[in-house]
Order: structure tokens, then sequence, then C-alpha cells
């Protein structure tokens, strides 16, 4: 072999361990691109599945508490479901106080007795649906919450200034609701 050729074949040689070299380091370069890629693309992944967590957290806890107000609210549908027909039933109740107080001026107590067995009846049909009444008597301090006052009197004493004098209608709750409240006299 020549010199010539020699030489040749040896910058052959370099050339293809150059190219090879190149080719290495372009694949390296590809490589890290690739996983940056892959990294940045992993990120991305991992950030798309935690807005996702969120907003699927997000909406279970929107649906429990959907829940928790549509129960609740049915429950204070049904604890007040009669409400209408128990507001409407009170004067019938307060007619059989007037007529027991009638009857019990006059002689006739088998009467009184019946009138006052079907009283005790009613009132205890409408206690078993819920209905209680408003405790209030003379000389109890006046409650804007509770009492409405009807009329204001000079008070008797100066101890009764501010406190139910009489009481004209009853009171009555339904659960812990007040539907009608009593109406009372106060002292002034």
């Amino acid at each position: 072999m020549s010199d010539k050729n020699k030489t040749e074949n040896i910058e052959e040689e370099l050339s293809q361990d150059q190219v090879l070299e190149q080719e290495e380091m372009e694949n390296d370069v590809n490589e890290e691109e690739m996983q940056e890629e892959e990294i940045s693309e992993e990120e991305r992944l991992k950030e798309e599945l935690g807005k996702e967590k969120d907003k699927f957290l997000r909406l279970f806890a929107e649906f429990e508490n959907y829940k928790k107000r549509t129960s609740k609210e049915r429950m204070d549908l049904f604890k007040t479901a009669g409400q209408e027909v128990i507001v409407s039933l009170l004067p019938v109740l307060d007619d059989f106080d007037r007529a027991l107080k009638e009857l019990s001026k006059s002689e006739d107590t088998e009467m009184f007795k019946g009138v006052e067995l079907i009283k005790v009846k009613f009132r205890e049909t409408l206690k078993a649906k819920g209905l209680q009444e408003v405790e209030v008597e003379v000389g109890d301090t006046f409650d804007a919450e509770i009492h409405e006052a009807i009329t204001q009197i000079p008070a008797p004493k100066e101890s009764m200034k501010g406190k139910v004098i009489d009481v004209i209608e009853k009171g009555f709750k339904l659960g812990d609701r007040i539907i009608r409240h009593p109406k009372v006299v106060v002292g002034n």
C-alpha cells in the first residue's frame, strides 16, 4: 500500500469515527430532549391530574352539601307538614276552653264532663302531632320574642311594670317553632 492509500484509509477511518462520534452526540442530545419532553409531559399530566382531583373533590363536597340541605329541608317539611291544619284547629281548642268556662257556671255536670273529655281527647291528639302550649303566667316578664302585646295598662304595683298582667289568648308551638304567640296585656 502506498502512503497515499494509507493516508486515505486513516482519513476515512477518522472521518467514520468522527461521524460516529457526531451521531452519538446527536443521539445523546436527542435522548436528553426526549427525556426533557417526557419530564415536561409527565409534569403536565401530573398537573392535569391534580386539577381533575381538585375539581372532583369540590364537586363531591358540593353534592354532599346538597344532600344534607335537602335532607334537612325534607325533615323540616315533615315536622311542619300539618302546620296549616293545626293552626286552623287552634280556634276550636279556644272554643272548647270558652265552652268549659261557661258550662262550669251551669248545674249540668254531666255535660261539663262530656265536653271536658272531648277537649282532652282533642288536645292529646294535637299534642301527639307535636303541638305544645307556650307557658305564660301572670307576673312573667314580657318578652317580645315570645309574647304578643295586645295593650299596655298602668301596672297595679310597681313590681308589675314590664310584666304580663293578663293572658288574653294562649300561644302554641309546633316542634320548636311558635305558630301562635300568646296575646297578653303588659303592665306599664
